[in-house]
């Protein structure tokens, strides 16, 4: 079946649901109503997986009651019901429930599809302290015998070491761990990743004591980090006895570190939590990072215990399913208000650092900078100013230059000089229009005669004049030159190549997209980093459309030529790059994602901060600004980004230097992405 644009499945996602239904100790009936009612629910919500706490069919608190054959056979009918009741579910539901195999009792977790038990998997440590004596009743995996069970009147795979395949979801293996198995050292799920687990199932009961909570989420997250997958934890809720523990029924789900959703505690009723998991996030994660394969290779023997067991079930078909998780519009920049303060200050501190460094091999003292009044020269000239400052250099060793051409606004031309008085170095306005001139004659350039061309060369002049007085003047001056353009510009060829604002000695903001440069300067005029009058210059900064100043617009002092309307919206083009250079998605997929983080103003969390516009796109205009992006970016740029100047990477969301994150041929073809683009529907 054709899946639609707009179905999550279509684009390797899976939702996955956590359910803690309201429970009766040793009740097996009332439970499988509960377990049933929640299963049909997130099917029905497009779940494709539903994991029930453990010994969710029988309650946790049983205790010497397991030993009772009464319970255990109604434990047994209960599974039958689930089991029959399955055909008209189209999720696989993981139940936990006491099983007797070979004269043992064990604590184990079934995997039921589409009227089939798929197998059963015992739990492998039982605790033995504190509140627990889970060996009181239960044996442990490694006491079993038998690597098939018999039940309700089928034969199932049974064992510590099964995974559980979805042919309808390629990337989707999943593994089961029974509470206490995440606890130990070296969980078992480790050596499940290993062997392709994506998905990392816990069926736990867990009592709540304080401090416990934040204890579960330290745990089940750094497992989900370490082990590159998604990680679904349930616990025990209302209903367990309360002789002398209290449950507070927390669910969670983490990818790769990630909370996706957490369910509320202490509920008096039955509930469920939803996460859609990128599965081909952590393929593409596990693909990267080369130390994992490694890992597998280093425990052959523990991945190759492993049994693989198909699971049937089928996708939802073509009817849309949007994302019910949060796609950050700016995944460069942290929504919440905390966070990304710390993020600047890291950002800042990264780019001081290098500089620093960079300063102190060269042995030289003084910096040359151009400073436009736009975004990224402000941001390198802050850097500089704080470089100066650890030193303990006078600012006045920052040599600023400002360089007015054929379009340089008063605007810009004001905010430059104020900028440069509020840090307090030196400054020098040169303009640059006779040597331009000059060099225009000597092309026999139509402007030079009195003709208004304002063709790629009369740009590029303007550009080219600048660079070589920045660098003959860092000749002069015993300096080096400090390089402005950021990595939107180097992903989008948006620069001057060689002598133009391409090159410099050293470029603090190459690895920087202009997103997150806008939030660095908006970070320095909210805290204050140039005093109050440095602040309301970076605001006016900050409200200053982006251009590059180099045509002359048809009413003097208006700023006619836009970058965005050539480019494409710079929060956009930077949601482009972040998914295509950190994780290499189909463009295809990637403006499912977009329309999903940009489709709907009032959806979503904003950067709580300044004037910042709140806008919305179409697909349509996702799709339009992708393929800027991708021509762009494939085919046209990249002979720029391979000779480009050293700089410190600041982000896990990847660089373009030629000698780190991004190697690639300056001859290659966008023809295949811009066809996958094709597919977009309009």
């Amino acid at each position: 079946m054709t899946r639609s644009f707009f179905n999550l499945y279509s684009h390797d996602f899976a939702r996955v649901a956590v359910a803690v239904p309201v429970c009766r100790v040793a009740d097996p009936p009332f439970n499988a109503k509960q377990t049933l009612q929640l299963a049909r629910e997130a099917a029905q919500k497009g779940a494709l997986l539903v994991v029930f706490p453990e010994l969710g069919i029988s309650a946790y608190t049983c205790d010497d009651l397991f030993h009772q054959r009464t319970l255990l056979d109604a434990c047994e009918a209960a599974i039958a019901e689930i089991v029959a009741a399955s055909t008209s579910i189209a999720a696989v539901l993981v139940i936990g429930a006491p099983l007797k195999v070979d004269h043992k009792l064990f604590n184990c977790a079934l995997v039921i599809s589409n009227g089939k038990l798929c197998g059963a998997v015992p739990k492998s440590y039982l605790p033995n302290y504190g509140e627990f004596y889970e060996a009181r009743q239960f044996s442990a995996a490694e006491n079993a015998s038998s690597t098939e069970i018999t039940l309700c009147g089928q034969q199932a795979p049974f064992g510590a070491s099964l995974l559980f395949d979805i042919p309808a979801a390629p990337l989707l293996r999943f593994h089961i761990e029974i509470c206490e198995d995440v606890w130990v050292p070296v969980p078992p799920s480790s050596f499940a990743a290993l062997a392709g687990a994506t998905v990392l199932v816990n069926l736990s009961a867990s009592n709540i004591v304080i401090g416990k909570s934040g204890y579960r989420h330290q745990l089940v997250g750094q497992q989900s980090a370490r082990c590159l997958s998604a990680y679904l934890y349930s616990s025990a809720g209302r209903g367990e006895s309360t002789t002398d523990l209290a449950w507070d029924g927390q669910a969670l789900i983490y990818e790769n570190g990630e909370l996706l959703a957490e369910s509320e505690r202490f509920l008096d009723t039955s509930h469920v939590i939803y996460g859609d998991v990128d599965l081909e996030r952590l393929s593409r994660e596990r693909m990267r990072q080369t130390t994992f394969g490694q890992s597998t290779r280093r425990h052959a023997n523990e991945v190759g215990a492993f049994r693989a067991v198909s699971v049937p079930v089928s996708l939802p078909g073509a009817r849309d399913l949007p994302l019910t998780r949060t796609i950050n519009r700016f995944p460069y920049v942290p929504s919440n208000p905390e966070t990304r303060d710390e993020r600047c200050a890291e950002v800042y501190n990264i780019q001081v650092q290098g500089l620093l460094q960079r300063l102190g091999a060269t042995k030289i003292s003084k910096l040359v900078i151009g400073v436009s009044g736009g975004l990224d020269s402000t941001q390198a000239l802050l850097v500089c100013a704080k470089a100066m400052d650890r030193l303990r250099l006078p600012r006045s060793n920052i040599l600023a230059y400002t360089m007015p051409g054929f379009a340089t606004s008063g605007r810009t031309l004001a905010q430059a000089k104020d900028l440069m008085q509020a840090v307090g170095c030196s400054m020098e306005e040169i303009d640059i229009r006779p040597s331009c001139m000059q060099m225009l004659e000597d092309l026999h350039h139509p402007f030079a005669a009195g003709e208004k061309q304002y063709d790629v060369t009369f740009e590029n002049v303007q550009a080219g004049e600048r660079t070589s007085h920045l660098f003959r003047l860092a000749n002069y001056h015993q300096a080096i030159v400090i390089g402005t353009g950021d990595l939107s510009e180097l992903a989008l060829g948006w620069c001057t190549y060689g002598v133009g604002d391409h090159m410099s000695h050293y470029n603090v903001n190459a690895s920087v997209p202009k997103t997150l440069i806008s939030h660095l300067v908006r970070w320095g005029a909210e805290t204050d980093q140039i005093g109050d009058a440095g602040s309301r210059v970076l605001e006016r900064i900050l409200a200053t459309d982006i251009s590059p100043e180099l045509v002359p617009g048809e009413v003097e002092e208006v700023i006619d030529q836009k970058t965005e309307s050539i480019i494409g919206p710079y929060e956009l083009q930077d949601f482009n790059l972040y998914y295509l250079l950190r994780f290499g998605f189909t463009p295809s997929k990637v403006a499912f994602l977009a329309l999903s983080a940009w489709g709907e103003r009032d959806r979503g969390v904003w950067p709580e901060t300044g004037n910042m516009a709140h806008n919305e796109y179409t697909l349509t205009d996702i799709k339009r600004n992708l393929a800027i992006f991708a021509d762009r970016f494939f085919r046209t740029s990249q002979f720029k980004r391979s000779c480009i100047p050293n700089a410190p990477k600041v982000g896990s969301g990847g660089s373009l230097s030629p000698r780190g994150d991004w190697r690639a041929p300056s001859d290659s073809e966008a023809t295949i992405w811009l066809h996958d683009i094709e597919k977009i529907p309009d």
